[in-house]
Formats: structure tokens, C-alpha cells, sequence
């Protein structure tokens, strides 16, 4: 399966970043999946509704579906968990056969390469964390490039893996079509 991810701190881009990816990808019509890693439990279901009212009442799997889309809720069993390195491989192997998987979060899991997302602005009211960022050496191992909106910190030290304009969409497309050797017209 061919996947990459995107790291960085909140607030740096990285939905906004995926979401312009995928428009691109499916317009070269490309299949692509997306994983969204969420750092704590967290439900779509919402109480009182028939599929929450299931789960609630001990079933281990609900699925919702319509003519358009489905959903399947599953519960993990923490007694029978793989570690939690284990989690982005068990994610992937549920989706379906597609061309790309384009993946927030899970840094370093899987051994899947990503690409580390910083911002030098917030955006919209957003964490500090992403203002304060620069371009800096140091970079997280596994990182095959970076996406920013500033250039490196001039200097001796430049960073071993190319770093893409967060404003280019096509060249960030480009370099991923490259690396993955997929179709992108």
C-alpha cells in the first residue's frame, strides 16, 4: 500500500494541507484514502441515537449504513490490543485497495514515510505552537521532506530532505506522485 503521513504541531496546516491533496489526487483520478490518527477515544455516534443505544448495550461492532455510505463502529479490546506501534498497521489493513493513503498523525508508525508540516503564522486563532515555528535542522527520523511557509534559517546546517513551499499544492502533489510513482496529470 502506498502511504504517506503528516506531522506537525496543531494548528500548522496539516488538515488543510491533506484535504487540497486529495482534491488534486481525485482530480488525476487517483483513488485515495485518508486516516486520521485521534490521540484519545473519541465517537461519532452520538447518544440516543439507535446505532449508540447498540453500542452501549455491549455490541462489539455496529455498523451504519445507506445507499451512499457506511460507517462501522468497532470496539478494540485493550486486553487483546497490539502495542500501540501496531495501531497504524491495523488501521491500513482495514481500508479498501486504493492508489494513495494520505495519513495525519501516527509519526513514526508503520514505517511510513511523512512529511513534517510547519508554519511560521497561526491560522484562524490556532496554536501558538505553529507561530513560533522555524525551519531548524532538526528534523524527526523517518521525515522525507518538510512543507512550510518559511524558508530555512540561513546558516551551515540545511536540512537533508527537500522543503516545499505549504502554498504549492501542485509541486507538494508532484514530489509525493514522484516518490510513490503514481499517475498524476
Amino acid at each position: 500500500m502506498k502511504a504517506i503521513g503528516f506531522v506537525g504541531s496543531s494548528g500548522a496546516g496539516k488538515t488543510t494541507l491533506i484535504e487540497r491533496l486529495i482534491e488534486r489526487f481525485c482530480r488525476a483520478g487517483l483513488r485515495v484514502a485518508a486516516v486520521k490518527h485521534a490521540h484519545h477515544g473519541f465517537d461519532i455516534d452520538r447518544p440516543g441515537k439507535d446505532s449508540y443505544r447498540f453500542r452501549s448495550a455491549g455490541a462489539s461492532q455496529v455498523l451504519i449504513g445507506s445507499g451512499q455510505r457506511w460507517a462501522l463502529l468497532s470496539e478494540e479490546d485493550p486486553a487483546h490490543a497490539p502495542g500501540q506501534d501496531d495501531e497504524l498497521t491495523r488501521q491500513l489493513a482495514r481500508l479498501a485497495p486504493c492508489d494513495l493513503v494520505l495519513i495525519e498523525g501516527y509519526r513514526g508508525q508503520g514505517g511510513v514515510p511523512f512529511i513534517e508540516v510547519r508554519r511560521s503564522a497561526t491560522e484562524g486563532g490556532r496554536s501558538q505552537k505553529a507561530a513560533e515555528q522555524t525551519v531548524t535542522p532538526m528534523l524527526a527520523p523517518g521525515a522525507i521532506a518538510v512543507v512550510t511557509d518559511r524558508p530555512p534559517e540561513p546558516g551551515p546546517i540545511q536540512l537533508p530532505v527537500p522543503i516545499l513551499d505549504v502554498n504549492d499544492v501542485e509541486a507538494i502533489a508532484r514530489f509525493i506522485a514522484e516518490r510513490f510513482e503514481v499517475p498524476l496529470c
